[in-house]
């Protein structure tokens, strides 16, 4: 073969994309992008880089990681790491036992690893945030989270001054308020809803969090300005709160991480009263509950901003009722000519309260029911909106409701044979369940944060006595439950489904058992009579 050097005729585009803008996320990462001209088919491109790394925190600090394998065949990944010998360096092998080559000169030690020809790794769908794709090595130069602490801890100073006038709301908080769970509640509101999020994260930005004086003038505030504004609020009103570094998707990875500031991209809060914890994400919006039913941002684990500090475990709250209960009522012409009426009431509890009460916000009234009638729609054509929907939001309850009304002409419930095979759907989260391909499958499944969901449909004014299914089509295995219970009379039936997750993954060894129970699932989903039977034998 022939060694062609193309370095010099590669012209590098380089261009700023903002990928998260529409999100208030603004980073400023810059993406290099080269063409090498005449590739072909069976050719071998060889490449290196260099990154050259100025941090604005933690100068003295070290992190890396990389891949010893991918999921395309290569020839050889070498990496090599020199740092001052007399400061160690720990290591982390994931799924991997490859150690590095070490020598010693003078000051400097070098660390070289070599990965010849490593055996390709299909990527895989769906994995634990802390189940790497790829085999790899963490490297760190500290094994201490402490260290990483200590490098954030003096632009997190919770004593700083608040301005006047928002002081003045916090001075009126505690003058309302006597009870420290209540002022919690009320401050955690004012810089929710008061303080906008705008990110940006270019420069200092990244790392450092602008004083409380300046993002109460400027109205707005990322993660790391929300989290100290809300922290020194609530020390002002008498109670122990600090700021929590933590990670958005990927926080279940803390655990067994090497210690290092890359490890988050977030910040929330850690408040203390009496011997309760809880976890307050400031950049919520809406954010409904009081004390007793708050619920905690779901990221696992994170790491206070404190001496003597640890990673911590978020706890979860067991999920005791249903967070989505939708119910609708099919009332079925009692006269021909006279269209079918439907009436659906979805409530919302806990966390899928604060998602819907934040959809009735930012997304036009319009918009959302117009998309509700698509749904339908499909289902049942011709169903046709009888009104705006009717919305209501007990807030500190945690509680939304939103009801919607539909009629379905004669002549569309006749079309098609409509109420001879008239469905009954369950919409109680299946589509959230994972369902990878079991094929070459090593690695476990992510379901991800808890769901229990509820779905009721009941039919009215029927002219005869329908059942359900004679057999118990129930799933019960460790990792989701799917029940279904139905009563009738010689003119209604009602049918409730229920959806619970019960781990949040799945292990290796059990997909095949998990996929079999997604399929029993998905066939138990939907029921189809023939609701224009008016005999009285069951159909």
């Amino acid at each position: 073969g022939v060694v062609i050097q193309n370095l010099s005729d590669a012209d590098f585009d380089v261009f700023r994309r903002e990928r998260d803008a529409e999100k208030g996320l603004f980073d400023g990462w810059l993406t290099a992008y080269v063409n090498i001209n005449d590739v072909r088919v069976g050719d071998i491109v060889d490449y290196g880089k260099t990154t050259v790394r100025t941090p604005i925190i933690g100068t003295g600090l070290l992190f890396h990681s990389f891949a010893v394998a991918w999921d395309e065949p290569i020839a050889l990944i070498r990496e090599r790491v020199m740092w001052p010998t007399v400061q160690p360096l720990n290591f982390r092998q994931i799924r991997t036992d490859m150690s590095p080559d070490v020598q010693s000169t003078g000051e400097t030690t070098t660390y070289l690893w070599q990965s010849a020809n490593p055996i390709p790794v299909k990527s895989q769908e769906n994995l634990p945030p802390d189940f790497l794709t790829y085999p790899s090595i963490e490297i760190s130069s500290t094994s201490k989270w402490q260290d990483i602490v200590d490098t954030v801890l003096p632009y997190y100073r919770l004593d700083q001054e608040l301005p006047a006038d928002f002081a003045s709301k916090l001075d009126a908080i505690a003058a309302k308020y006597d009870a420290p769970e209540d002022r919690m509640i009320e401050a955690m509101r004012l810089v929710q809803d008061n303080i906008r999020y705008v990110s940006l994260s270019m420069g200092r930005g990244s790392y450092i969090p602008r004083s409380p004086t300046t993002v109460v003038a400027s109205g707005f505030g990322d993660c790391k300005d929300k989290a100290l504004l809300l922290a020194s609020s609530l020390r002002r009103l008498g109670i122990h709160a600090d700021v929590a570094l933590t990670d958005l998707d990927e926080g279940l990875a803390l655990a067994t991480i090497l210690p290092t500031t890359r490890a988050f991209d977030h910040v929330i809060v850690k408040v203390v009263i009496d011997s309760q914890t809880y976890w307050i994400d400031p950049t919520n919006y809406l954010q409904g509950g009081r004390a007793d039913n708050l619920v905690a941002p779901d990221y696992c684990f994170a790491l206070p901003i404190v001496a003597d500090a640890g990673i911590e475990k978020i706890d979860r709250k067991d999920l005791y009722q249903p967070t989505t209960f939708v119910s609708e009522v099919f009332d079925f012409p009692k006269r021909k000519g006279e269209p079918l009426k439907l009436t659906v009431t979805t409530t919302y509890w806990g966390a899928d309260a604060d998602s819907m009460r934040y959809k009735l916000v930012s997304q036009s009234p319009t918009k959302i029911a117009d998309d509700y009638l698509k749904y339908y729609n499909r289902q049942y054509p011709g169903m046709k909106s009888l009104g705006p929907l009717v919305t209501n939001d007990s807030r500190d309850k945690n509680l939304v409701s939103v009801i919607e009304s539909y009629d379905l002409s004669a002549d569309d419930l006749d079309a098609d044979n409509l109420s001879k095979e008239f469905a009954l759907k369950s919409d109680v989260g299946i589509r959230y369940l994972p369902e990878p391909e079991l094929l070459e499958r090593s690695a476990p499944i992510w379901l991800g944060s808890p769901i229990f969901r509820r779905h009721r449909c009941t039919v009215r004014n029927l002219k005869a006595h329908f059942v359900g299914p004679e057999d118990n089509d129930d799933v019960v295995t460790p990792y989701v439950a799917f029940k279904a219970r139905w009563t009738s009379t010689s003119t209604e039936f009602q049918v409730d489904w229920f959806l619970k997750t019960i781990n949040d993954q799945v292990p290796a060894k059990s997909i095949g058992p998990y996929l079999k129970s997604l399929k029993k699932i998905n066939d138990n989903a939907t029921w189809n009579y023939n609701f224009a039977y008016s005999d009285a034998e069951a159909n």
